[in-house]
């Protein structure tokens, strides 16, 4: 075992929209802003007993990191449970089911009170604050988002391990055609260099999340996230400006899912496993 080639993401206290836009959007580097958010309401009460106490009877979506099965649908859920009895849970013992994508509009519109919408010098989607819990030490695959968005990451209580890719590393990385994931079975918080040894060819950042820090995500950018302890964040999303990453948006969201879909449709467990085989081979061919 051994770690990957990972530089500390730049950190700053706090940062104008113009110094985010010369430094880190035009350029698409990733930072960390430690200190953006203590006038929101949420930095002092969002917490896994608030959430319980203000959305605890709402049945939550859970997620874990069992492969991928081709009768899975874009994004449905592992299994469900009430978020008092999942925040039970978190705080008893290290569970790998996570909140993903969760709709703060749509599931508790009240949680809205609680922040603002930053400026950063980008126009954030306002129907889109999403939320993600995990328990300690679950994690999620290594991906990139369908949208190719630029991505605000808050989290709150407790600590996050966050590693991210440019999509300059896609050669290094085995990752799955027609998919947004890399292989499901590379751990990459200690990677096996011997099986996957593409990935000492791979040049990322790393940063280590505390409540109340934000970090950017540049577009198309690969995140995998490792809860350290059980926690949660909440993403704000603006669309991709670059004319490249917008085409992949569109090519992703209107033709590469419903063509996996129909694939799955069609040969089912045999997609999936051409397609793992396929990462790897096409990574040992690029490098």
């Amino acid at each position: 075992m051994s770690t990957l080639n990972l530089q500390d993401i730049p950190r700053v206290k706090n940062i104008t929209k113009e110094e985010f836009i010369k430094n880190y959007f035009k350029p698409q580097k990733p930072v960390v802003i430690e200190h953006s958010i203590e006038n929101w309401p949420a930095y002092k009460k969002w917490s896994l007993d608030y959430m319980k106490d203000i959305a605890g009877d709402k049945v939550v979506p859970l997620y874990d990191d069992r492969p991928v099965d081709y009768k899975d649908g874009f994004n449905d859920p592992h299994t469900k449970m009430k978020m008092s009895e999942y925040v039970n849970l978190l705080k008893k013992e290290p569970t790998k089911y996570r909140i993903f994508l969760w709709n703060i509009i749509k599931e508790i519109p009240q949680l809205q009170h609680d922040f603002t919408y930053p400026d950063f010098g980008l126009k954030l989607m306002k129907s889109l604050p999403m939320l993600f819990f995990g328990g300690r030490d679950s994690h999620t695959f290594m991906h990139y988002d369908i949208d190719f968005a630029n991505i605000f990451h808050f989290h709150f209580e407790g600590k996050k391990q966050c590693i991210l890719f440019d999509q300059k590393q896609n050669d290094f990385l085995y990752k799955i055609p027609h998919s947004l994931i890399t292989r499901e079975d590379i751990d990459f918080s200690n990677p096996n260099f011997n099986e996957w040894p593409a990935l000492k060819h791979a040049k990322g950042w790393q940063c280590e999340l505390s409540h109340g820090e934000v970090l950017y995500m540049p577009e198309g950018y690969w995140h995998y996230m490792k809860y350290l302890t059980p926690g949660f964040s909440m993403s704000l999303r603006a669309i991709a400006r670059h004319p490249k990453n917008l085409i992949k948006a569109f090519y992703n969201v209107l033709i590469m899912r419903h063509f996996d879909n129909v694939m799955r449709q069609i040969k089912g467990q045999k997609w999936i496993d051409w397609k793992n085989e396929q990462a790897i081979s096409r990574t040992n061919k690029s490098f």
